[in-house]
């Protein structure tokens, strides 16, 4: 049956040539399309995670519900030095937010002040990348401030605002600041409302040192950002939390389940036609070939080994399809991940959206292109169901018969 069937796939060019091209190109879209979605959605991700989330966060553990200067983590060099001797951390940091009004001359606006150290936060986050005019690591009392934040305040590089809060022992605070440095994330939100000051100086008016409202970090790999923040929690004081990314950021998660879910419905309406297709191609050669099975079973060839011999057809067409898509498109995928799409001149545009990189990497996961590989296969193996069925409907004389 084997050496027929290599003997069959030869003589009927037509329909081999059409079955291997439709196989080949199915395949190779196939494992493209899902890297790309894939890759799309680890650089949403890890663009949201680098502005400013972290990987994961430590928060005192009543504060995410309860909020304010009572659940504030009050010593954070415990947490701090737990996260040192931590591998497998890219950068931390603490911080500490507090909430004011901000006044121009003409305006105000409600303000999100935090104290943060730059030299940290450099390595940790991307608010340097973000940096539109002016300066970034700003002294003493200086603002690295957010330009939608400026500009609903009418203010500009230089400029003086005034800044009416509260301390973390809750005593008055009113100070004036110079804005030193704008930046752009995209976030609208967090543009509109963000300021941010040097640490020791922030300290210095807000009683907190050693104090933060949060401590975030950053994993060097986010593939194991799960066992490294598993470490750290179990040796975190029973007061403190540990809050992963899949909880911080659960909105963006659950868009990006919804993004795959339409995306695999797409591709999967393209793999109904492709199957079809395939089925429908196969199904006309093989109601050609009636006569040619009528005579092979009229001299003793049984069901099924006809149905066999179908079966080792369409088999041996797949995997000589697979050899050559399955290769190419894993290296595809690979070398876009290397080597990501890069579109000149849109990232300022690509800004307006959240996000800061302007590149279009792939994700290769070996695991993902097996089973991709793996649907495919048993889809062209199904577009043969029907045919033999379809022979075995008759018998010899009537396949002999037919014209």
């Amino acid at each position: 049956m084997f050496s027929l069937a290599i003997k069959n796939i030869l003589f009927y060019k037509g329909r081999s040539l059409t079955t291997f091209l439709l196989t080949f190109v199915s395949l190779y879209l196939f494992i493209v399309y899902v890297a790309f979605m894939n890759g799309s959605h680890q650089s949403m991700l890890q663009n949201a995670l680098n502005v400013y989330t972290g990987s994961f966060q430590i928060y005192q553990k009543e504060y995410r519900s309860k909020g304010g200067y009572d659940y504030l983590i009050r010593d954070t060099r415990k947490p701090l030095q737990i996260l040192a001797d931590t591998k497998g951390l890219k950068a931390f940091a603490p911080r500490l937010e507090t909430f004011g009004i901000a006044s121009s001359k003409t305006y105000s606006h409600p303000i999100m002040l935090t104290g943060i150290d730059f030299n940290r936060e450099e390595k940790l986050s991307e608010l340097k990348k973000a940096l539109t005019q002016g300066e970034y690591n700003t002294h003493g009392a200086c603002l690295y401030m957010g330009e939608n934040l400026a500009q609903k305040l009418h203010l500009h590089l230089g400029d003086t605002l005034s800044f009416v809060g509260s301390a973390v022992d809750y005593s008055f605070v009113a100070e004036l600041f110079e804005v030193c440095g704008l930046f752009k994330t995209g976030m609208y939100e967090f543009d509109s409302q963000s300021a941010f000051m040097n640490r020791d100086y922030f300290d210095t008016l807000f009683f907190s040192k050693n104090m933060a409202t949060y401590i975030v970090a950053m994993a060097e790999n986010l593939k194991h950002n799960d066992a490294v923040a598993t470490k750290v929690e179990k040796k975190l004081p029973q007061e403190l939390q540990l809050y992963r990314w899949q909880t911080l950021m659960k909105s963006m998660v659950q868009l990006m389940e919804i993004d795959s879910l339409f995306g695999y419905i797409s591709m999967g309406l393209f793999f109904i036609v492709i199957f079809f297709v395939i089925m429908i191609y196969g199904f006309i050669n093989i109601n050609a070939r009636l006569r040619e099975f009528g005579v092979l079973r009229s001299i003793g060839v049984s069901d099924n080994k006809i149905s066999l011999l179908l079966l080792l057809e369409i088999l041996l067409l797949t995997l000589f399809a697979f050899v050559f898509a399955l290769p190419l498109g894993a290296y595809t995928a690979y070398y876009f991940q290397i080597h990501p799409i890069v579109i000149e001149g849109m990232s300022e545009m690509y800004k307006s959206y959240g996000v800061v990189s302007d590149k279009v990497p792939t994700l290769f996961d070996p695991l993902t292109v097996f089973y991709n590989s793996l649907f495919l296969f048993a889809l062209n193996l199904l577009s043969i169901v029907y045919p033999i069925y379809y022979v075995r409907s008759f018998t010899p004389i009537e396949e002999t018969q037919h014209v």
